[in-house]
């Protein structure tokens, strides 16, 4: 279970119920009774069930049950986790109807103690059905929940009206400081009502809207003003041009804002005038801490406008640069640039970046001269036997700790070899693995070396 500070909030006895634009089903209709439950939360979901003549889930009751047990310990800042992608024992997953029932758990009401509701901080419904009748009470909840300060609603099947309805309902929450929206198709029409409650809300710190079918336009231009949001995910937003359009707004926004902790621009078609753009912006902000432009069409010629702006900076720490097109050339500007004056960058991904022998050596050797460069991820590119012998003697030496890096190394006949290992900076960031923990901080690096808060 995830923890964070305990929260306050005034309690709320109002039912919820869908949108006009949604039937509200029979089930939902009616209230609750008056009659306190004899037992926990899990038993309270049961009753609620039969009294809805609902399927009880035993994936939620299991949960249910591991929170009671928490609550009994006396812990607080609970975050109940009922993710659909959970891979050690069977799911079944949750519907907007199930979604109802968990809402009216989490939310103060006649029916359950509500000193219980104050145990709760937090809630991850991600990878399930609840699509825009769930959202509807997402809504309801942001409105009268007012201790929940994380709200997990990635890959949910929520359309631009679910959208409208969870945005206008943060115009009045002044508590909810992380937002996931991803994987959602809020399209343009959810995309401007998030925009526009950046105008209003003064207490949400982190919004992820990646992979929502949305432009980016909007959020640059009201980011040019916001002064709360400290970290953004804009991931693959639909591009209407070869012009990057997107990263003309955004490098303009970063000129202008100097909040913003943590951006993210994965698969946003950026070339070295894109790149030269976000680098024109660098010179002048001094906010940015994390800068994710992965899986991009980045080349040398992008390298050189970051290793200059590397040479000056003094707020960047984390740059994600996988999955674009650098070679030896690039990671030789930026082995450069940190091996004799940038001290302030501790990770840098450099995978999938066709990089040779060469340029990765280059690499290894700014670390021996870097004393902050502490992690480095190459995975992907083109091992030779130097490459390997240098980021062994790394690791072996201890300047390169095992949990810092993506690659092990590994002796057969005399000789030195990587494998891979299961860490980066935002390697378990979209999924559940199959065992060991989800959220690690060798596998989410960037999140531990920047952290934003406590969900962030």
């Amino acid at each position: 279970m995830q923890r964070s500070p305990q929260q306050a909030g005034p309690e709320s006895r109002t039912p919820p119920s869908a949108p006009s634009t949604t039937p509200t089903p029979a089930w939902a209709a009616a209230d609750c009774s008056a009659a306190e439950p004899i037992g926990g939360l899990q038993e309270y979901y049961y009753e609620l069930c039969m009294e809805k003549s609902q399927e009880i889930k035993p994936f939620i009751l299991h949960i249910l049950q591991e929170v009671d047990e928490e609550i009994e310990k006396g812990l607080v800042g609970i975050t109940l986790n009922v993710a659909g992608n959970c891979h050690l024992m069977p799911v079944e997953r949750v519907t907007g109807e199930d979604f109802w029932i968990l809402c009216r758990i989490l939310k103060n009401n006649p029916c359950i103690n509500a000193s219980i509701h104050l145990c709760f901080s937090g809630l991850d419904v991600r990878y399930n059905l609840i699509s825009d009748v769930g959202a509807s009470y997402a809504a309801k909840l942001l409105q009268k929940q007012h201790n929940l300060i994380y709200l997990n609603l990635m890959f949910n099947d929520i359309g631009p009206e679910g959208g409208e309805l969870i945005a206008k309902a943060l115009h009045k929450n002044t508590t909810l400081k992380h937002l996931r929206m991803t994987g959602n198709k809020i399209e343009n029409k959810g995309g401007m009502f998030f925009a526009a409650m950046l105008q209003i809300n003064s207490s949400l710190e982190k919004l992820d809207v990646g992979d929502c079918d949305l432009s980016v336009i909007a959020f640059a231009t009201v980011l040019t003003q916001n002064q709360t949001i400290k970290g953004l995910n804009l991931n693959r937003p639909i591009l209407y041009g070869e012009q990057e359009e997107s990263t003309v707004h955004l490098g303009h926004m970063l000129k202008e804002n100097q909040c913003l902790v943590e951006l993210h621009m994965c698969k946003h078609d950026i070339k070295n005038c894109g790149m030269k753009q976000l680098c024109d912006a660098l010179y002048l902000n001094r906010s940015l801490r994390y800068l994710d432009v992965s899986c991009n069409k980045i080349t040398q010629d992008g390298m050189v406008c970051l290793a200059d702006v590397l040479k000056s900076n003094t707020t960047l720490e984390v740059i994600d640069l996988s999955f674009n097109r650098i070679e030896n050339a690039g990671a030789n500007y930026l082995s450069d640039a940190l091996a004799s004056h940038n001290r302030t960058l501790k990770a840098l991904s450099v995978v999938s970046n066709n990089i040779e022998g060469e340029g990765l050596v280059a690499l290894s050797q700014s670390m021996k001269t870097n004393p902050t460069l502490s992690n480095i991820y190459i995975w992907g590119n083109k091992f030779d036997e130097a490459t390997r012998v240098a980021y062994s003697d790394l690791i072996h030496m201890g300047r390169l700790k095992s949990d810092n890096t993506d690659v092990e190394p590994f002796v057969v006949d005399g000789h030195v070899y990587l494998a891979e290992v299961s860490n980066g900076l935002k390697r378990h960031f979209y999924w559940t693995p199959g065992y060991g923990e989800a959220c690690s901080p060798s596998s989410n690096a960037g999140f531990t070396l920047v952290p934003v808060g406590q969900y962030l």
